[in-house]
């Protein structure tokens, strides 16, 4: 502003005269005047200048302020909604929380309650059988009350027969000195013949009467354990068939596994010491072996080779040899769990590896391995029962037909075998016998062999043990009954009970009761030379007479 009015008032003034130094007066109060004025203009536009600016200032800053407080409500809004959001969530994970939480307590609830009724029906059992011993224990306490009591009577009958029999030799002493020229001697030997006769009729008719009750209790006795024990041991029977049959993916692999010129099956058939099958069969390859450890090796090799596709003689060596091993392991801790299940304390480790290799071992679809088991308790039942050793009884169980481990190795029948094997290493001389003698091998020495016999044929021959093939099965009834009508004189045989009992009718007129009996003895002994079968088989002939007339 000050440079304007001074480039004003240097416009305004005339230039000097040449040789004066003075200026107009009134030029120079124009000159001021028109400065002030333009300083005064000046001033006024910056002024209005200025308060424009401010204004619009003011504006900008009374937008910026509105602005601001517009994106603060949004943002507070925002952050509101966010927060509730933030709530529902948080109120739907902790409703989602304490629902899974409730669930969790229903399912406890519900699980202490299933425990609570199984140990209430646990408690009524337990009352239930203490009840069945408190009557048992007082059936047992009656049963020897009158035992004492015959007992007692007994010793009064023999009194009251000696008092008889002193009374009648001094009577028939004295009769005979008095009525005969007999000396003494010859007269008390006539009355201790009468006397003896006499005696030995009464003393007759009180065994067999003793007898027929031994018999009678004894076959209820025998009923009772027998069916005590079957129900005491209830456990569901498993049975694994053989594997016998392989299958593959397609017919392209049987090339493969026979590769060129039939080396891998050769060099596969060496390694595992099986026969291998490949015919037209579609997507079958049969392995068969009467070793059933070598059969379940060469299929389970066989297996693993068609899953990894690699099939050459070095591998099919690298792949049976691990199996071999494994199988091994698996035998030992099979012949271990099985130890361990039957209680069985102090078994050879060569002993219970045969004892493993049971449960590759089938008979008439039976696992052997679970077979023995059952065997076992059942001994025990039985031997608790009649007062004897359980855990001896459950020792020749459970190793009754371990020799069924190496019947294919070893000549001889299993029992024989089994014997001789355990009898290696150091078992005692019950459970030998029981192994030897549970097919009446070997006559039995100890109570334990007859109790293994019971429960060997319990165990194999209750419904669902053991199975066989619809053929085979109409082949050993068509045979059982061709053996029974070959006999001369019969007219018709029937088997029932699944083949387990065969029932011969013979001709009357030919046949007599005598010859019955010849018959049913002759048949039974061809069955048991003939036939391979389970358990046993009933022999049953049968002779009717029938006399019809009519009465007009």
């Amino acid at each position: 502003m000050i440079d304007g009015f001074i480039y004003t008032l240097n416009q305004a003034a005339p230039a000097a005269p040449s040789g004066g130094l003075g200026l107009d007066q009134s030029d120079l109060i124009v000159a001021i005047f028109t400065g002030i004025i333009t300083a005064v203009v000046v001033l006024t536009v910056m002024w209005l200048t200025g308060k424009q600016t401010i204004a619009k200032a003011q504006k900008e800053a009374t937008d910026i302020t509105d602005r601001a407080k517009s994106e603060g409500e949004t943002l507070r809004k925002q952050l509101e909604l966010d927060a509730r959001n933030e709530l529902a969530m948080r109120r739907e994970t902790f409703e989602k929380e304490a629902e899974s939480q409730r669930n969790e307590l229903k399912e406890n609830e519900r699980r202490l309650t299933k425990r609570e009724d199984n140990l209430d029906r646990k408690l009524d059992t337990l009352t239930t059988k203490e009840k069945y011993l408190v009557d048992l224990d007082n059936k047992i306490k009656s049963r020897e009350g009158q035992l004492d009591k015959r007992d007692h009577d007994l010793k009064d009958l023999t009194a009251k027969y000696e008092n008889l029999l002193d009374e009648a030799q001094k009577e028939q002493k004295q009769t005979l000195l008095r009525i005969s020229s007999l000396s003494e001697d010859d007269a008390r030997k006539e009355a201790l013949k009468s006397v003896e006769r006499e005696c030995q009729h009464e003393a007759g008719q009180i065994i067999q009467r003793i007898n027929d009750r031994v018999e009678e209790e004894s076959k209820e006795n025998a009923q009772r354990i027998t069916l005590m024990a079957i129900q005491r041991y209830a456990s569901e029977h498993t049975s694994d068939s053989t594997v016998s049959a392989i299958a593959i993916p397609s017919d392209d692999m049987k090339g493969r596994v026979i590769g060129r010129e039939g080396r891998n099956i050769r060099a596969f058939e060496k390694a595992t010491g099986v026969d291998v099958i490949v015919d037209d069969t579609p997507g079958v390859i049969v392995v068969s072996c009467f070793d059933p450890v070598r059969r379940a090796v060469a299929a389970e090799a066989l297996q693993k080779l068609l899953d990894d596709g690699r099939i050459h003689p070095a591998r099919i060596e690298e792949i049976v040899e691990q199996i071999n091993k494994e199988m091994q392991q698996r035998i030992m801790k099979f012949g271990k769990d099985a130890c361990i299940e039957a209680n069985i304390q102090g078994l050879h480790p060569r002993i219970a590896e045969m004892v493993g290799r049971l449960h590759y071992r089938m008979s008439y679809g039976q696992n052997i391995l679970r077979h023995s088991i059952e065997v076992a308790y059942l001994c025990q039942t039985i031997a608790n029962e009649l007062g004897l050793d359980g855990e001896i009884a459950r020792r020749c169980g459970f190793l009754h037909d371990i020799g069924k481990a190496m019947d294919h190795e070893v000549e001889g029948g299993h029992p024989a075998i089994g014997m001789e094997f355990c009898k290696k290493f150091g078992e005692k001389e019950a459970v030998l016998n029981a192994i030897g003698g549970h097919h009446n091998d070997i006559p039995s020495t100890t109570p334990y062999t007859p109790i293994v016999m019971a429960a060997d044929a319990i165990s194999g021959a209750r419904p669902g043990a053991r199975r066989e093939t619809l053929e085979k099965y109409v082949k050993r009834l068509e045979q059982l009954e061709g053996i029974a009508t070959s006999h001369k004189g019969v007219n018709t045989a029937y088997a029932i009970q699944a083949g387990r009992e065969v029932r011969v009718i013979v001709d009357p007129d030919n046949i007599d009761d005598s010859t019955c009996a010849y018959i049913a003895r002759d048949i039974a002994k061809r069955v048991s030379e003939e036939m391979t079968f389970p358990g046993e088989i009933k022999v049953t002939v049968m002779r009717e007479m029938r006399t019809v007339e009519f009465a007009r």
